[in-house]
Formats: C-alpha cells, sequence, structure tokens
C-alpha cells in the first residue's frame, strides 16, 4: 500500500473541511474586506501605540497615493526592507493595492546581499529605516533604484514615546545629510494629497504580490515569486486548521516580515481574518515574555530558538500564559526533548496548549502541514492543511513509497510559488505537474508519512543549515570566504548548538605565508560582517592545512561533519565519566 495522495484533517479535526473556498482578488482586498467588516477593531499594536483597521486601511490607501504621484506603475517592484513596524504594514498593502510586487529583504541584509536582492528583483524604490541609510547609500550606485524613502521608528509611536525614544534609541542613530537623495517618510505621505483619482484594486488573485528569497533545491539564492492567491489562501487554511480562533484574537508578531512564517501566518493570515497583531520590531526574550503578559496573546508562532530562549529567561516564572489558544513551532525541526520542555513550561504557566509543530517551504509561502490540537505524535510534523497534498517519492522520481518509508517530500496546493525569478530550469527542475493534473513541488527534503496521514521529518537532502531558524547554504559562503585575498579554500558546514540548534563553523585554509592567529582570524570576521548578513556569519573559524577531498577531488565537507560529531561525542563522553 503506497501512501496515496490525502487531506487527513478531516480524520483529526471534528468541523475543519478538507476543501475551502479562496478569495480571486488581490491581498489588499482581503484585507479591506475584513476592515470592513471590524472598522474599529484593533488592527496591530505598536510599541504602545494601537491602529484600529479603519486607521489602517486609509494609512494604505494614503501610501498608495503617493507610490501613484511618484510615478509606480503597475508591475513595478518596490523593495520593503524593514523591521515589523506600521510602515511596513503600510507599504505592503500599498504596493499591492497599486498593482506593484514587494521584494521583501532583512535589513540587516550584508551590503552586497543587498545588492543582489534589489538587482535580482530590477527593483527602483526602496523603504527602509534611518538607520539603515549608510548601507543603501553606499551601493546604491551599483543598483536601478531611483527613489528611496527613509522612515523613522519614531513616525510611528505616540508622542510620548516618541520623545523618549529620541532620548535614548534615537541618539544612537547617525544623522543622515540634510541634503542626502532621499525622500523621509512625512514628505513621502504628502506626495499623495493632490492624487483626486479614486484608487481601486487591479490585481488578480493569479497575480504575483511578493518575493521572498531562498535557496530552493541548489542552495543559491532566488527570488520566490509568490501570488495573491497563494498568501489568502494561506491565510484561510491557518484559520480553518484552527477552529478555535475568533475575530480579535491577538498573535504575537515577532517573525519578520521577510520571511514567509513572519509575513504568511502573523501578519497576512491574521489582517486577512480580522486578528490583531502585536508587533515585535526586534525580539528579546524578555521582551517577548512581556509582551505576552501585557498583551494576553493568544497565539504565538516562532523557531526553536525562540522557545529554548524562553526556557532561559529568569524572572519569566511568574507569567500567567492561560490567554495562549495556540503555540507554533516551524522555521527548524523541534527537537522531542525541547518539545517536552516546553509544554511543561507551559502547562507551569497556565496555559492549557501545547507547541503545534509546522512544516513548509518558502516555495509553498510558508508552513503547509500542522499538527492538530488533539491529535499530535512524537516527532511529526503533522498533516497537511485543507487542499494541501503531500507525498513521499523515491528522490528526485514520481515513484511514491509504502507508509514507513523514508523518502522525498513533495507538495501541492494552492499556496504552491509562481515560479523563481529568472530561473527557469531550477523552476522547471522544482515544479513538475505529474498525471494527477496537480503541480508538485520537489522540496529536497526527506520524510515519512504513517498511515494516518503524519509526516515526519527526517532531514534534508540538499546541503544547507538552519541557524536560529534562518536557511543558510553553505556553497555561498565559501564562495565569499574563498574570494578573500588571505584565504586559498574553504569550507562551511552546521554544527550542533544548543541555543540556535546549528551554528555555522568554518574550516580555512590560508594562503602561504599568511599567519593562522587572531589577527587574521580578525580580518576574515571583519570581511565577512561586510559581505554576509549577522544571522549567517561563522561563529567559529578552524585554520588547517588542507582540507579532505572525495575521490573526485572535491573538498569532503561530511568528513568534517563526521570529525565534528566525533569530538563532541568525547567530549560529552569526558562530560559523564
Amino acid at each position: 500500500m503506497t501512501n496515496s495522495v490525502k487531506t487527513p484533517w478531516k480524520d483529526h479535526m471534528d468541523g475543519v473541511p478538507m476543501h475551502l473556498e479562496y478569495p480571486q482578488g488581490s491581498m489588499y482586498e482581503a484585507v479591506e474586506s475584513i476592515a470592513g467588516q471590524y472598522p474599529d477593531q484593533i488592527a496591530f499594536d505598536f510599541m504602545g501605540r494601537s491602529v484600529t483597521y479603519r486607521q489602517m486601511l486609509r494609512e494604505i490607501r494614503r501610501c498608495c497615493a503617493s507610490l501613484k504621484a511618484m510615478g509606480f506603475q503597475q508591475g513595478d517592484r518596490f523593495t520593503i526592507a524593514l523591521p515589523n513596524c506600521p510602515q511596513a504594514i503600510y507599504m505592503l498593502y500599498a504596493v499591492n493595492l497599486a498593482g506593484g510586487i514587494c521584494n521583501m529583504i532583512h535589513p540587516l541584509s550584508a551590503e552586497k546581499e543587498i545588492v543582489f536582492y534589489l538587482n535580482a528583483a530590477e527593483s527602483a524604490y526602496v523603504v527602509t529605516l534611518d538607520q539603515f541609510y549608510g548601507k543603501f547609500a553606499a551601493i546604491r550606485e551599483e543598483t536601478r533604484v531611483r527613489s528611496l524613502i527613509l522612515a523613522s521608528v519614531e513616525d510611528a509611536l505616540s508622542l510620548p514615546m516618541r520623545l523618549g525614544y529620541r532620548m535614548t534609541e534615537g541618539r544612537k542613530i547617525p544623522k543622515v545629510p540634510a541634503d542626502a537623495p532621499v525622500i523621509r517618510w512625512r514628505d513621502f505621505l504628502r506626495m499623495g494629497e493632490s492624487l483626486a483619482e479614486e484608487i481601486k484594486p487591479c490585481r488578480t488573485g493569479e497575480d504575483p504580490a511578493v518575493i521572498l528569497y531562498s535557496g530552493g533545491t541548489t542552495g543559491v539564492t532566488k527570488g520566490i515569486v509568490l501570488t495573491n492567491l497563494n498568501f489568502n489562501a494561506l491565510a484561510r487554511q491557518v484559520v480553518a486548521a484552527n477552529p478555535m480562533f475568533r475575530p480579535g484574537d491577538k498573535m504575537l508578531a515577532a517573525m519578520p516580515l521577510f520571511h514567509g512564517f513572519g509575513l504568511g501566518v502573523c501578519i497576512h493570515t491574521m489582517l486577512a481574518s480580522g486578528g490583531r497583531c502585536v508587533l515585535v520590531p526586534r525580539f528579546t526574550p524578555k521582551s517577548y515574555a512581556g509582551l505576552i503578559s501585557k498583551y494576553r496573546c493568544n497565539f504565538i508562532a516562532g523557531v526553536p530558538t525562540l522557545y529554548e530562549a524562553l526556557l532561559r529567561m529568569p524572572g519569566i516564572g511568574r507569567a500567567d500564559m492561560s490567554c495562549l489558544k495556540g503555540v507554533f513551532s516551524g522555521g527548524d525541526s523541534l527537537s522531542v526533548e525541547l518539545k517536552r520542555k516546553f509544554d511543561r513550561f507551559l502547562e507551569e504557566h497556565n496555559a492549557h496548549v501545547q507547541v503545534r509543530e509546522g512544516y513548509g517551504t518558502t516555495e509553498t509561502v510558508t508552513a503547509c502541514c500542522l499538527t492538530p490540537p488533539e491529535h499530535s505524535k512524537d516527532g511529526s510534523i503533522g498533516v497537511p492543511f485543507p487542499d494541501t497534498y503531500i507525498k513521499i517519492v523515491k528522490p528526485d522520481t514520481e515513484e511514491e513509497l509504502p507508509y514507513g518509508e523514508e523518502g522525498e517530500i513533495l507538495l501541492a496546493g494552492p499556496t504552491v510559488m509562481r515560479e523563481y525569478a529568472g530561473h527557469p530550469e531550477e523552476t522547471a527542475r522544482t515544479l513538475r505537474k505529474h498525471a494527477d493534473g496537480l503541480t508538485w513541488v520537489y522540496t529536497g527534503d526527506l520524510g515519512i508519512m504513517d498511515e494516518e496521514g503524519f509526516i515526519y521529518f527526517r532531514g534534508r537532502a540538499k546541503r544547507m543549515i538552519v541557524t536560529s531558524g534562518y536557511n543558510v547554504y553553505p556553497g555561498q559562503l565559501e564562495n565569499i570566504l574563498d574570494a578573500n585575498v588571505l584565504v586559498h579554500m574553504s569550507c562551511v558546514i552546521g554544527v550542533p548548538d544548543s541555543y540556535r540548534m546549528q551554528a555555522v563553523k568554518a574550516f580555512v585554509v590560508l594562503k602561504p605565508g599568511i599567519p593562522a592567529d587572531e589577527t587574521t582570524r580578525e580580518a576574515i570576521l571583519s570581511y565577512c560582517r561586510k559581505h554576509i548578513a549577522k544571522y549567517a556569519i561563522p561563529r567559529e573559524i578552524e585554520f588547517r592545512d588542507d582540507l579532505p577531498k572525495t575521490l573526485v577531488g572535491k573538498v569532503a565537507y561530511r568528513k568534517l561533519e563526521e570529525e565534528e560529531a566525533e569530538k563532541r561525542a568525547a567530549k560529552n563522553s569526558g562530560k559523564t565519566e
């Protein structure tokens, strides 16, 4: 018996249909519809200030008018390099209403990465915070950027908070030159005031809406083009899979907007369903725990490292978490032991729920598989969402495998991406239409399915490191390291880390005559800080005279992984003796 395509929600969750109806309009229209139903309900909170759906919609339309006034056209790409803040939400939906495509990037990306993201998306417009101006100014001439809009956290704060911010965090931000070729946020908002034409949505569900970034199956960063339907379908699926959700329920939105989990689940699902987002611009365990208690949040979502950090938090023992209806983990594998620890933590803090693990890829926005509320299995990542199909095949084939047998995880459903931008061959390799008429995503991940339809993640067929929930591709880091004038050859691997789950470690062979000392190590790290995002910078650099090779002369990274595992085992053995 093979693991025939199934959607087993019906078997495990009463009242959850196997099939749903999905809005065929734009992301903006989905939010506009909800705003019409709950105009005076709070849409989001940011640093003590609350914004209603009516107010949010007004600001979105105001931003859209300014976009039109500055010449933004349907189909243009607009880069949003912001943390979770009001301006990010306004611009996300304003660009969508104007018929554009949002290019979502990490504001802490290294300069060279920003150049890549802007050019890959052919983006002529950018919005970022004033504190990141220096990076964008340094690389602007290497891109097609015509308009750089600078927002400030201060712009989104109430007057008392604004004064406090100026005296603390605001003081640390370098002053942007008065003659800098930028558009200040308040000036941007004024640009559309004279626009007389009525702005109407002009995009359908099938039109592209957002570009997120991933390494795909090859580990080379590519833009993933996602449609309006992809996000609107996800919103319907998440709510259907959580029948305890009610309009007005609060989600602690700490996952970033450039991540499918943050944008798709924490932001769009909530705003397209009448929920309330508590925006967290910068995560710290202390602030996170405080916000759960302050706002009595009903849902929290995060990567395993977030939950690991909360367990280590001193002084959290008094927090009352009885308000929680759902706790979701994704972005990386949640170990059985960590789940048990956090479930005990939740119980001790009056919560009546346990962590529910999910699974997905950026090629399907984010999660497409989730543990049912009342039916979990140790080590399982759950069952598919309504209208989402999963099957296990012999890797890189269409041959389905029997229940319990390990193979490649394939996904199909309404959240499957449109394409990899500018990579037709990789798109064709990843998206394949089968005889069943469905287009399947070949994830490169390994797993099994049991007879009840529960999925178990078993590892990655592709070479990838997941650190603090971020995907890091060793090949890209090696290319950057090898370009350094001090480095002859490098190899990057992931090593176990009690907090990040995996940390990045680099093995480096230096060029002849370069001393293997701390000065050299610091020079390489300084170079990394300029070219690599903070989360992907090697936590450890080990100098070697040579690196192990395979029979065909490639660096044997698995040999290095084995050596690290042996060293770790020996170290742990020594501790227990």
